[in-house]
């Protein structure tokens, strides 16, 4: 047996195999890629594929192309025989189908990406039950202080209330009219003071409500 042999396709075999394959495929390969699908039916080794395909660039049997340091190897388009008007239509036609066919699964695509949004944001099982537990908790504090409060006895009539609110206005009413009294004076003697009305305050020992922040209610 003789050393060196790369199987039954080595030689001129390999480059009449690799010819036929571009040409058959019609796409581009490199030649890793071209020895990974030969390999096993062929024989081929990849040297001997390597170096068959630098043969048939080198004789314009096929075309080469180099991307960073990797080429890639395809069928000489002007060598291929022209494509009748029907086939032409026929893969205008194919061309129509996988078009529509990808345009259908782009927009299957978009559902299922909306279905997975609206089922990541959603709440899991466990999760639904955790907080329907924790929500009938809730309920049964509300519940029992409902009760308490439906049976305590010291409940605020509609008269007491009444009460109580005529006399908050009253008083309220009565401190706007003080402040205001009380504003209109110190501006007065303010007018006349050489000193600046926080200095004046300080002297006298006034404090104002702000001072203790007390607000006036809104008045109603």
């Amino acid at each position: 047996m003789s050393k060196g042999r790369e199987g039954p396709a080595a030689g001129g075999g390999a480059a009449a195999v690799l010819l036929r394959y571009l040409r058959e495929q019609n796409r581009p390969y490199s030649a890793q890629d071209a020895f990974g699908n030969l390999q096993r039916e062929h024989g081929l080794g990849k040297a001997a594929v390597v170096k068959a395909l630098e043969q048939l660039a080198q004789q314009g049997r096929v075309r080469e192309k180099a991307y960073g340091k990797q080429k890639i190897y395809f069928a000489d388009q002007e060598q291929l025989p022209a494509a009748s008007d029907a086939e032409l239509r026929g893969l205008d036609g194919e061309i129509a189908a996988l078009a529509a066919k990808v345009q259908a699964l782009q927009q299957s695509c978009r559902q299922m990406e909306a279905e997975l949004k609206d089922l990541s944001s959603s709440m899991t099982t466990p999760e639904m039950a955790r907080e329907l537990e924790e929500l009938r908790k809730d309920c049964a504090t509300y519940t029992e202080k409902l009760e308490r409060m439906k049976s305590a006895t010291n409940h605020v009539t509609p008269e007491e209330k009444e009460k109580v609110c005529s006399e908050q206005k009253l008083y309220c009413k009565e401190w706007r009219r003080r402040k205001r009294m009380a504003t209109e004076l110190l501006e007065a003697i303010l007018e006349g003071y050489p000193k600046s009305k926080k200095q004046f305050f300080e002297e006298v020992g006034i404090e104002t409500d702000e001072d203790h922040n007390a607000m006036l209610p809104a008045a109603v």
